[in-house]
């Protein structure tokens, strides 16, 4: 059964990586953290420390469904850093197959050149990074490959995308139902 492979590098996003995470497992969709660091805990940009699945050294990544990778600061950078996970990444394009990111971590898939032509979405600030992109400035962008968010505030949103891709609008809907997240919105929360 084809993964999601959530990447965690030191000053990773904490509500991005973990929203997306959440959201993802309580559809049931097979979700696998893996870190960057050749350590299992990995901390945040808050200084939360993060127990991962897996070393990125562990597993091969042939069976991924998506690539994802949470923002903040310099967690996005460090993702970028890690030359296996640019290989990774670059299979992961090359094949067609889902890749995600969130806040400032467009920038690993910006630098890369695989955003060119393409509408995007970052943290504001970062958009410089995302070379030959069409930055939107919205919520989340979702096309036939990418699933990118604007910042923190888009992790949920974009948790319900990516569980929509995989298991379709109704369990979406059940899911963003169950987290009582449309109430949210109806009182000016989200």
């Amino acid at each position: 059964m084809e993964k999601i492979y959530v990447f965690f590098a030191p000053g990773f996003e904490d509500i991005e990586a973990l929203s997306i995470i959440d959201v993802c497992r309580r559809a049931n969709l097979p979700v696998v953290t893996v870190s960057t660091t050749g350590e299992q805990s990995v901390v945040s940009a808050h200084n939360v420390p993060i127990v991962t699945d897996a070393l990125f050294e562990e597993l091969d990544y042939s069976d991924a469904a998506l690539i994802f990778l949470p923002g903040g600061m310099p967690g996005a950078t460090n993702l970028y850093a890690h030359k296996g996970l640019r290989e990774v990444i670059l299979a992961q394009y090359e094949a067609g197959k889902p890749l995600g990111a969130i806040c400032a971590a467009p920038l690993v898939y910006g630098r890369m050149g695989l955003l060119k032509g393409r509408k995007t979405t970052c943290y504001p600030g970062f958009e410089g990074e995302l070379q030959g992109a069409i930055p939107t400035g919205e919520l989340i962008v979702c096309d036939d490959q990418f699933f990118l968010g604007k910042g923190p505030g888009a992790a949920l949103r974009l948790g319900y995308a990516i569980v929509e891709h995989f298991c379709g609008k109704e369990k979406a809907n059940e899911i963003c139902a169950g987290m009582l997240y449309p109430d949210a919105i109806k009182a000016g929360l989200a």
